[in-house]
């Protein structure tokens, strides 16, 4: 048996197990109750043959049992019908509930779903019939085990909250972990590999492809950058959006396959905005890398900012395969891709410094299988 058929079988051992318990308990209260009530019908059937015994005496007879056994009975609810006058006689039942002959009739309609009604009889003859129902105790029992289910299900959602969230908390130390890992390591390389750049310089070789690999050089520090500030609260500072999205786009562009048309469109003046420049380049090479997949290698890409009041709105619209209305949520999520390689972190590490880092928003705007996507980041101005 593996790790994880270990761990399989041990949650729906538990699983089981809750809901094994759960039913026996709910079982036994079952029994518990049925019991109460046929002890509630006896006991009724004692106070019926008292009152019968009462109905039969004379007026002189003494009869202090019968009369103490009725009195006695102050909490079991019960309707009285006398035959011979047509009468309801209510006991232990407040005004209010058997103000008049409606309210009697409904309730005698009540109490002879609960329990069969007694008959009552005088001197060999039927005289009337007694509809009675479940004390208040009982009606209280009735509702004990709906209140234990759910306070068991309460138990269970709270553990399940804090296992997910113990979960996350522990799978995003372990991503921010490596993702610091990852950038100690590229550093040592790196710097080596800027001492070579120098070296390259001082041996008279074309200035254009040393250019070309300091390009490369700095790419990979600011990589490196980025991945050291996960995990950690970055540092925000007012920043033109306008001028940080062009940045990101022309490099991506330069890049990419010719067959692929980028257009941009943006507005002329700044619009600041409280920025991480790295964090937000990431975020918009993530969306950008995530429409050349969706094209396949051929197709329109547009990168647009709409400057409004309060908020600026960067959409970024392809015209690939497009996304199904039921994915929209979940394509933000770690782990999860439609490409057969890739680790699904690009989208849930862009939603993360955007909603996170930046209190702004993504989402996916509108998408059209075949068609294309657009995606929307939304971020407040700096006013």
């Amino acid at each position: 048996m593996t790790f994880n058929d270990e761990n399989r079988f041990i949650r729906w051992f538990i699983l089981v197990s809750s809901v094994a318990i759960v039913g026996i308990f709910l079982w036994n209260v079952s029994i518990f109750f049925n019991r109460l009530k046929k002890e509630e019908r006896d006991k009724m059937e004692i106070w019926v043959n008292a009152y019968s015994e009462i109905l039969n005496s004379d007026l002189n007879e003494d009869i202090p049992v019968e009369l103490m056994v009725l009195s006695k009975n102050t909490s079991t609810p019960m309707i009285i019908y006398n035959q011979k006058d047509d009468l309801y006689d209510s006991r232990n039942i407040p005004r209010k509930q058997a103000g008049n002959k409606e309210q009697i009739e409904e309730l005698v309609t009540e109490f002879s779903s609960e329990y069969k009604p007694i008959e009552i009889a005088v001197k060999g003859e039927k005289f009337g019939t007694l509809y009675y129902g479940n004390s208040s105790l009982l009606n209280k029992l009735k509702y004990f085990p709906i209140g234990i289910l759910m306070i068991v299900i309460l138990y269970l959602a709270m553990l399940y909250y804090f296992y997910s969230t113990t979960k996350s908390h522990d799978q995003s130390k372990l991503w921010a972990g490596m993702a610091k890992e990852t950038a100690h390591q590229i550093g040592t390389p790196l710097s080596s590999l800027v001492g070579w750049t120098e070296i390259l310089k001082q041996e008279n070789v074309d200035p254009s492809y040393v250019e070309e690999m300091e390009k490369d050089i700095y790419r990979l520090q600011t990589i490196t950058d980025r991945f050291s500030k996960i995990g950690s609260l970055p540092v925000l500072a007012p920043t033109d959006i306008v001028e940080e999205t062009v940045s990101s786009y022309e490099y991506l562009k330069a890049r990419s396959s010719k067959l692929i048309n980028f257009s941009l469109k943006v507005p002329k003046e700044k619009i600041l905005v409280n920025l991480n420049p790295q964090l937000f380049s990431w975020t918009v090479e993530n969306l950008v890398k995530n429409a050349i997949d969706a094209l396949k290698g051929k197709g329109d890409i547009d990168v647009e900012i709409i400057d409004e009041p309060k908020r600026v709105n960067i959409l970024i619209t392809d015209t690939g395969k497009g996304i199904a209305k039921s994915k929209y949520k979940k394509i933000f999520k770690p782990g999860f891709t439609t490409k057969k390689r890739g680790w699904g972190l690009g989208l849930s590490l862009a939603k993360r410094i955007i909603e996170e880092y930046h209190n702004g928003k993504i989402k996916v705007l509108k998408s059209e299988v075949g068609k294309g996507t657009t995606f929307e980041i939304k971020l407040k101005k700096i006013d």
